[in-house]
């Protein structure tokens, strides 16, 4: 029987004590998900108050809007470049700690906001913490678990993430609910703009107790017994490691680690002296990375974001919508729950073959359905173009412009017998932008279009990047005079609730398919995968480029659905995850039941 062998062979004879010590260290560590997934999905609740206050009380543009909703992934980006390093110098507890205190800061920094940059930097400050959570938490409870507990215990980080997501949905169910009380008590223009404004402040305000919980319960964590022995620590790391496990078994899995890893002021392994170059560093890093960028283009993340506005343009209206995004997230943890009771008895590659070809035919159905829905309208281009005056547009989608549009009343759609959908793609120079109007909004609000709100002061960042020529930013001079210029005029019927209900069949088969596979095992991958002397360092790196793909997704999304339609982005996403299912199929191996130091073995070997 080999030492590993033996090892899980003694897991059954853990202590009450020990077993207390393994749920709050599960209950802790699930809470930094819990706080990933509320950094992800609360977007989604507010985003349609923050269109509706702060784009006219601040004067956002489309392409600002979007930057708010990527901005938490771009600090993930941020924070990733140094999560790993970070959690090598100041070990992977203190490095929780800090995620947890970075998120309760920009708490208060969006929900008081008053402007576009606090909003923009409390986003980045919840990215950040984000980014540090997404590297140590899975890295703190791979170091943490058995091999036998290790699937279902950092399954746990998903699955919280997945309540997280849940809470974030409720919570903008809730204040859509309360919105619509207002305004359908007849309530003046100004009351309904003040009850949405605080709409969106209450959704983030919320947040703040789970924040506290992580940052607070943190302090009562046990260090990672493998972060110990690297450091020379080795007592340290065996009083952790009685902690959660009994004596024989601490002995055993302390030998094990102290084989594996260099450690301060004791011999080093041969193997730990290996080139960072060498294949059994490489094959694992490129995995990893690989299963992490194709997990981020399957759109998972936009379509989490921007739910309600993926379903409103569907067809379904309103609180309709919030509701089908609250059903979405709890599809997203049942099904989570059922890939961890799977994760280490079906095993990881199983999941991901299932769960990405799962989804690869669910956004398929999206895109031909959004396409059938898109391919009707008709582009006014000219017609709009010439109502500009000025270098400025004002409009409203009422019946003497759609029939401008060559929209006439009664047709099938039409002001008469049905609502109608105008988006409208404009540029000053290389300032783009896009505006949607339906025709059945109350009050049928003005589409306003000016050189001042659609081109943005080139900012510090801009002014920086621009002296070193390396501005990938447009430039304000190069807008200064330019027209206006009217790209796109797309003008059609709003698709049906029916139309609708189908779009979120498909959203709902793709949220399940990839909580069964890509939602947990991605996090094996991530910890699993990695060598013990690049682990740290190599997540970083595979979770920057996860994020880096997310984040040019998020920011690109509502431009591209609005010069191309949502089934172009649908059709994109697919081709992405049939790579992704390539991958698994033949190229990842299994890693159920199998320690750390076994799976690095056999990329050794």
């Amino acid at each position: 029987m080999t030492d590993a062998t033996a090892s899980r062979a003694l897991t059954a004879a853990a202590s009450p004590q020990s077993a207390w010590a393994m749920r709050f260290m599960l209950f802790i560590a699930g809470m930094g998900g819990l706080l990933y997934g509320i950094d992800i999905g609360i977007i989604a609740g507010a985003l349609p108050y923050l269109e509706s206050t702060a784009s006219l009380a601040w004067k956002l543009s489309t392409q600002q809007l979007g930057f708010i909703v990527a901005a938490v992934l771009l600090g993930s980006v941020l924070s990733s470049l140094f999560a790993g390093a970070l959690a090598d110098l100041i070990g992977r507890k203190a490095a929780m700690l800090l995620a947890g205190a970075l998120f309760t800061l920009s708490i208060p920094v969006i929900a008081l906001a008053e402007g576009y940059t606090p909003l923009l930097l409390g986003r980045l400050l919840q990215g950040i913490s984000g980014g540090l959570i997404g590297v140590v938490v899975p890295l703190y409870l791979a170091e943490c678990l058995g091999a036998d507990n290790r699937g279902r215990g950092t399954a746990m980080f998903q699955l919280l993430l997945t309540i997280g997501l849940v809470v974030a949905a409720l919570i903008g169910l809730y204040q859509a609910r309360s919105v619509e009380a207002v305004a359908a008590a007849g309530s003046s223009a100004a009351a309904v703009f003040a009850a949405k404004d605080q709409a969106w402040r209450s959704i983030f305000w919320a947040c703040l107790t789970p924040g506290l919980i992580f940052t607070l319960g943190g302090l009562l964590l046990n260090e990672s017994p493998r972060w110990l022995v690297r450091q020379g620590r080795v007592a340290a790391a065996r009083a952790a490691l009685l902690r959660s496990r009994d004596a024989a078994q601490a002995e055993l899995e302390l030998r094990e680690m102290q084989e594996a890893a260099p450690v301060a002021g004791t011999g080093v392994s041969a193997s730990a002296q290996d080139p960072l170059l060498s294949r059994r560093y490489l094959l694992p890093f490129f995995l990893a990375c690989l299963v992490l960028a194709c997990t981020q283009a399957t759109g998972i993340n936009s379509i989490l974001a921007y739910a309600v506005n993926i379903l409103n343009q569907a067809g379904l209206p309103g609180a309709v919508a919030n509701s089908a995004d609250v059903a979405i997230k709890l599809l997203n943890a049942l099904m989570t729950v059922v890939a961890v009771l799977l994760v280490d008895r079906k095993g990881r590659k199983f999941l991901l073959m299932l769960g990405s070809g799962g989804i690869m035919l669910s956004l398929l159905g999206a895109a031909l359905l959004f396409q059938g829905a898109e391919s009707g309208r008709r582009d006014g281009r000219e017609a709009v173009q010439a109502l500009v005056q000025d270098d400025a547009l004002e409009l409203r989608l009422d019946a003497a412009l759609l029939q401008r549009l060559g929209v006439q009343p009664g047709a099938e759609g039409a002001q008469a017998g049905g609502a109608q959908q105008l988006t409208l793609s404009y540029a000053y120079g290389p300032f783009t932008n896009v505006q949607t109007r339906r025709s059945d909004e109350a009050g049928l609000p003005a589409i306003r279009i000016s050189r001042a709100d659609t081109v943005q002061a080139d900012g510090v960042i801009g002014a920086f990047f621009r002296r070193l020529r390396l501005n990938p930013f447009a430039d304000p001079a190069a807008a200064a005079t330019a027209p206006l210029r009217i790209e796109q005029a797309l003008v059609g019927p709003v698709p049906s609730a029916t139309h609708g209900w189908w779009v979120a069949a498909c959203i709902f088969a793709f949220v399940a398919s990839f909580a069964v596979g890509p939602g947990v095992c991605v996090w094996l991958a991530l910890s699993e995968l990695m060598p013990t002397r690049i682990r740290s360092n190599g997540m970083s790196i595979a979770l920057l480029i996860n994020q880096f793909v997310s984040t040019v997704i998020a920011a690109v999304f509502l431009p591209t659905v609005g010069q191309h339609g949502y089934a172009a982005m649908f059709y994109f996403w697919a081709a992405c995850t049939l790579v992704y299912f390539l991958t698994a199929a033949f190229l990842l191996p299994e890693t159920k039941g199998k320690t750390l130091e076994e799976i690095e073995a056999a990329f050794r070997r």
